[in-house]
């Protein structure tokens, strides 16, 4: 038995905007990434430090605590997860890294949106700039030490932060005792 569904019937996309696609199969609705733009997500630790991000994300209504991110193929077609990942994390934070690792392909809410990102790890950081990001956005970076992180977290949640899932990752030892 294969577990995949035989009668869902075809994919209908019922509505598309420039980076996402409401679609349908069967008795499923699902959200997409719209043009096959993926995302990748960036784990920067240095010296025992990891690089957060926090911005105000619209679906939320709120402010939100992240790894730092981006999407992937939204500015250059065909650019790669690590060169994009790479130009993220020095727009947002403003740290350059010697090197990008790419850890594997993750999907974070897969009952609901088809979209999943590329974990990458950033070695070697520099600060190289303010970060912040571009344009619009007004991101706070929070350079915090991986000793701290579950009070920081929980610091934060009480200011009334949304909290990504991905921290889960560096959340995980503190929950698992």
């Amino acid at each position: 038995m294969s577990g995949t569904p035989t009668d869902m019937g075809p994919v209908e996309t019922v509505w598309q905007g420039r980076f996402i696609a409401a679609r349908r199969q069967g008795k499923w609705e699902y959200a997409a990434r719209a043009r096959g733009i993926q995302a990748a997500v960036i784990l920067a630790i240095d010296a025992g430090d990891v690089i957060l991000v926090e911005q105000y994300r619209v679906p939320l209504g709120r402010q939100c605590l992240e790894l730092p991110a981006g999407l992937v193929g939204d500015e250059t077609a065909g650019e790669s997860a690590e060169t994009s990942a790479a130009r993220e994390l020095e727009e947002e934070t403003g740290y350059r890294a010697a090197r990008i690792e790419k850890l594997g392909f993750f999907y974070a809410s897969p009952g609901m949106v088809s979209e999943g990102f590329t974990l990458v790890r950033a070695h070697g950081l520099t600060k190289v700039g303010p970060g912040g990001g571009d344009g619009d956005e007004q991101i706070i970076v929070h350079r915090v030490p991986l000793a701290t992180i579950a009070d920081f977290v929980a610091t934060k949640r009480a200011e009334g932060l949304a909290i990504d899932v991905k921290l889960l990752l560096l959340l995980a030892p503190s929950i698992l005792g």
